[in-house]
């Protein structure tokens, strides 16, 4: 099954929101073994919007809206298809009883243009929408599936994966499961990995084997079909463990794993405290850790220290080393992350400083950033790096090569992963 995504909504074409919908459709529809050859979007009108869908009938068995669901007159999807398919609109009882009491329970008047809301094309398999008003569609025609789902994210993803997922599975893959597990790697780049895993890729018929690459991390995605969960998983192994033979020292985690995620529970499992002082990336570090739930338990506290008087001042640095290595060195950074362990009396203190660009700083060309990790009684460990990218990117990558680091030093020195 070939399939194109539709996102209509002149907001998008405008640049005033991004187009995440179809990102995430196209990655679900994979997992399907579904193929997406095409996204489009269309603006707010009829015309446009009918000759879109003429296109996309000539090259897709399944057609994806996504937008214009909604209770005003720009919002036209459902009206336009219906009058394409030549069929008619019809009120969803369950869609209007659950909008009028949305409307009782906030003590609000519903306007009629609310309940346009609640109508779907005749005939059509309604996709409940339990995380806002319009319903999605799935409505067979002319040996071809159209799929209406609404625009705003945080209704359009739970209803693909609960509702309109399910749906599709049971018509493409004839009872087969579709498994996907994911390895995450850091410290390879997308070709290295790419050269070592090629004649896989080159080979690979099931499971199938996808290199992603994005900020610094490359994935691969393990796909697997099978009749049963087990058989799937047991294809998925056996390639992952072919993977990790050639690039196993690379990979630090897998499926929802983050860089972060994975530092902070080596820090919890561990019962490890971190403080850290930061320059170039002025809290960045602390907010990505911070986002990893539990982690207050272990983070304990950090310092943004921009400017050199403020390394004198919040932490306590002797001018003489400002003075005599400068702010972008070892030095400063080992001194960053030994003052602020101090200050906090934590077993692990982080020093982050450079020049995240575009203009070098204190005599360092932009893109130079120095890493310093204090564990316990241990030596100051450094990590340089020379990054070209922009600023907010080199910023970001500093980051992650600081939690790479940590989770290595930390595995080097026993603690439990």
């Amino acid at each position: 099954m070939n399939a194109e995504i539709i996102a209509v909504g002149s907001e998008l074409l405008l640049g005033q929101i991004t187009n995440t919908n179809a990102r995430f459709i196209s990655g679900q529809l994979s997992e399907l073994g579904i193929n997406v050859y095409y996204h489009t979007v269309v603006g707010d009108n009829v015309d446009r919007l009918v000759n879109a869908i003429k296109v996309a009938e000539t090259r897709a068995d399944l057609i994806i809206f996504s937008g214009g669901l909604g209770p005003t007159k720009d919002d036209l999807t459902k009206e336009t298809i219906a009058r394409h398919l030549g069929t008619v609109l019809e009120i969803d009882n369950y869609a209007m009883q659950s909008i009028e009491e949305f409307f009782t329970l906030q003590n609000r008047i519903m306007t009629d243009n609310n309940r346009k809301q609640a109508l779907i094309l005749k005939d059509c398999e309604v996709l409940i929408n339990r995380h806002g008003m319009a319903p999605g569609m799935l409505l067979e025609k002319n040996n071809r599936i159209y799929m209406l789902l609404p625009g705003p994210p945080k209704e359009l993803e739970p209803m693909f994966q609960f509702e309109a997922k399910p749906k599709l599975a049971a018509r493409v893959n004839d009872g087969a499961q579709i498994v996907s597990h994911v390895l995450r790697f850091y410290g390879i780049g997308e070709a290295e990995l790419e050269v070592k895993v090629q004649d896989l890729l080159e080979n690979q018929i099931n499971p199938t084997i996808a290199p992603l690459a994005s900020d610094g991390e490359v994935t691969l995605r393990v796909t697997a079909k099978a009749y049963s969960l087990e058989q799937a998983e047991q294809l998925i192994a056996g390639a992952k463990d072919e993977i990790l033979r050639r690039v196993g020292q690379f990979m630090y985690g897998e499926n929802d794993d983050s860089l972060s995620s994975k530092t902070a529970k080596i820090l919890i499992d561990n019962n490890l405290t971190i403080a850290a002082a930061e320059s170039l990336t002025a809290g960045l570090f602390q907010s990505e850790l911070a986002e990893n739930p539990g982690i207050s338990q272990s983070l304990i506290g950090g310092v943004v220290t921009y400017t050199e008087q403020a390394k004198r001042e919040q932490l306590g640095i002797s001018a003489d080393l400002l003075e005599n290595y400068g702010i972008v060195s070892s030095q400063c950074a080992v001194a960053m992350a030994s003052k602020v362990k101090e200050k906090f009396g934590t077993d692990i203190g982080i020093g982050l400083t450079g020049a995240a660009g575009p203009e070098g700083h204190d005599n360092q060309p932009a893109g130079t950033v120095w890493i310093a990790v204090v564990i316990g009684d241990n030596e100051p460990q450094t990590y340089q790096l020379h990054l070209t990218g922009q600023r907010n990117t080199n910023r970001l990558r500093a980051v992650k090569r600081t939690f790479a680091f940590i989770i290595q030093l930390l595995t080097e020195q026993g603690y439990r992963k």
